[in-house]
C-alpha cells in the first residue's frame, strides 16, 4: 500500500533563470517559424551567458527563401524576449548583448521519416495526473509554480520594483492520508537591486504574496522559511550562471511526482515526440481522472523514429483505478489516434503556442481561446467512459 503520511519536496524556477531564458528564445523561434508554415521543423537550441546569446539547430520551411529571410530576423526575436523578461542590467541587456545564429536546414536523413507521418526520434514519454489539486497536478510544483508567476506579476507591474528576473521556489508539502494538507518548509531565492538589502528586507517583500498563493492554512507557526539563504542576490540571470535549453526537464512537468522519459521540451516542433506525445499522455492521463476512473495515473507511450504508431502503451493508476490498468491501455487507444499525425491533429498543435509555455510549467495551465495549453482539455472524458 502508498504512504500516506510524508513530505514532498518539488522547486520551480523563474522566467529570468539562465535555462529559462534559452528555453523561452527556443520557443519564440519556434514560434515565429510556425506562423510562417503550419508545417516548419524545428530543432532549436540557446545557450545563454555574459551579455551573450547563441542560438543553432536545425529548422526547415518548404520555401528556402522564406527562411533565408527568417534567419535575418532572429536577432530581433532574440531581443525582444529578453526584453520582456526583463533584463537590463549592465552585463545582461537585452540593447547591448551580443546575438549569434547557428541556425541550419534540418538533415534530409531525419526528414525523411518525419515526412512519412512517421514519430522525429525514438523515445519513451510520461503523462501524469492527480486529483490532489482541482488542476489534476501535484500540489509541491503547481504552488511553486504559483509563486514564482505571482512574482513575476508584481515585478513587471511596477508594484514591487524591488525585484529582478531571476528567482527560483522549492516547496516541502506535508502529505497526510495522502492528501497535501501544508507546508513544512518554503524556500524563496529572487534576485534583487539593492546589494543592501538583506534577507529579512527580501522576505518582507515576497511573504504577502506567497502567503496569497498558498492555500489557507498551509502556512502554520512550524513552517520554516528560507528566503535568500545565502544573502546577497544582486548579479543574476545569464550573467550570474550559464543557461542552456532544456535544461529543467522536471520544472517543466510534475516536480518529480512522476517518472519522465528525459527529453526536453522547448524549442522542437510538434513533430517531435519528445514533446508532442508528452503532451498527448498529460491529456489521456488528465481525462483519465477526470473521468473517476482512477485518483491518479500516469500513462507511457513509447516511439521509434520512422515508425507512426506507438510501440506501447501502459497505464498505472496506483491501486486507485476503478477499472484495470489493461482496461484503461485498451481505452485510450481506442479514444485517441496516437501517431505522431493524430497527435498533432487532435491536440491542434501545428500553430505558435509555444513560448508561453516555456516558464511556470507545459502542465496544469488552462487551456486558452487561440490553443494554447489543448493537451490541458478535459474533452475525453464521456469517449473513455463509453470505451469502458
Amino acid at each position: 500500500m502508498a504512504r500516506q503520511n510524508y513530505i514532498f519536496t518539488s522547486e520551480s524556477v523563474s522566467e529570468g533563470h539562465p535555462d529559462k531564458v534559452c528555453d523561452r528564445v527556443s520557443d519564440a523561434i519556434l514560434d515565429a517559424l510556425l506562423t510562417r508554415e503550419r508545417n516548419a521543423r524545428v530543432a532549436c537550441e540557446t545557450f545563454a551567458t555574459t551579455n551573450r546569446v547563441i542560438v543553432g539547430g536545425e529548422v526547415g520551411l518548404s520555401d528556402g527563401a522564406k527562411l533565408d529571410d527568417f534567419m535575418n530576423e532572429v536577432d530581433g526575436i532574440v531581443r525582444e524576449c529578453v526584453r520582456d523578461i526583463g533584463y537590463e542590467q549592465d552585463e545582461f541587456h537585452w540593447n547591448t548583448l551580443s546575438v549569434q545564429n547557428f541556425l541550419h536546414r534540418q538533415s534530409a536523413h531525419i526528414a525523411q521519416g518525419v515526412d512519412k507521418d512517421g514519430a522525429g526520434d525514438q523515445g519513451i514519454m510520461f503523462g501524469y495526473a492527480t486529483d490532489e489539486t482541482a488542476e489534476l497536478m501535484p500540489a509541491p510544483i503547481l504552488y511553486s509554480h504559483a509563486i514564482l508567476r505571482r512574482l513575476a506579476e508584481v515585478r513587471k507591474a511596477g508594484i514591487e520594483p524591488t525585484l529582478r528576473p531571476d528567482a527560483k521556489s522549492q516547496l516541502s508539502v506535508r502529505y497526510e492520508g495522502g492528501r497535501p494538507v501544508g507546508v513544512s518548509s518554503i524556500v524563496l531565492s529572487t534576485q534583487h537591486a539593492d546589494a543592501a538589502q538583506t534577507s529579512d528586507d527580501i522576505r518582507a517583500i515576497v511573504e504577502p504574496y506567497i502567503t496569497e498563493v498558498l492555500p489557507e492554512g498551509w502556512i502554520t507557526p512550524e513552517t520554516e522559511w528560507w528566503v535568500n539563504p545565502t544573502g546577497t542576490f544582486v548579479i543574476g540571470g545569464p550573467d550570474g550562471d550559464a543557461g542552456l535549453t532544456g535544461r529543467k526537464i522536471i520544472v517543466d512537468t510534475y516536480g518529480g511526482a512522476a517518472p519522465h522519459g528525459g527529453g526536453a521540451f522547448s524549442g522542437k516542433d510538434p513533430t517531435k515526440v519528445d514533446r508532442s506525445a508528452a503532451y498527448a499522455a498529460r491529456y489521456l492521463a488528465k481525462n483519465v481522472v477526470a473521468a473517476g476512473l482512477a485518483r491518479k495515473c500516469v500513462i507511457q507511450l513509447s516511439y521509434a523514429i520512422g515508425v507512426a504508431k506507438p510501440l506501447s502503451i501502459y497505464a498505472d493508476t496506483y491501486g486507485t483505478g476503478a477499472v484495470p490498468d489493461a482496461e484503461i491501455e485498451r481505452a485510450v487507444a481506442q479514444c485517441m489516434d496516437l501517431t505522431p499525425r493524430g497527435i498533432r491533429d487532435h491536440l491542434d498543435l501545428c500553430r505558435p503556442i509555444y513560448a508561453r509555455t516555456a516558464a511556470y510549467g507545459h502542465f496544469g495551465r488552462a487551456p486558452e481561446a487561440d490553443g494554447g495549453f489543448s493537451w490541458e482539455r478535459t474533452d475525453l472524458t464521456e469517449a473513455l467512459k463509453a470505451a469502458l
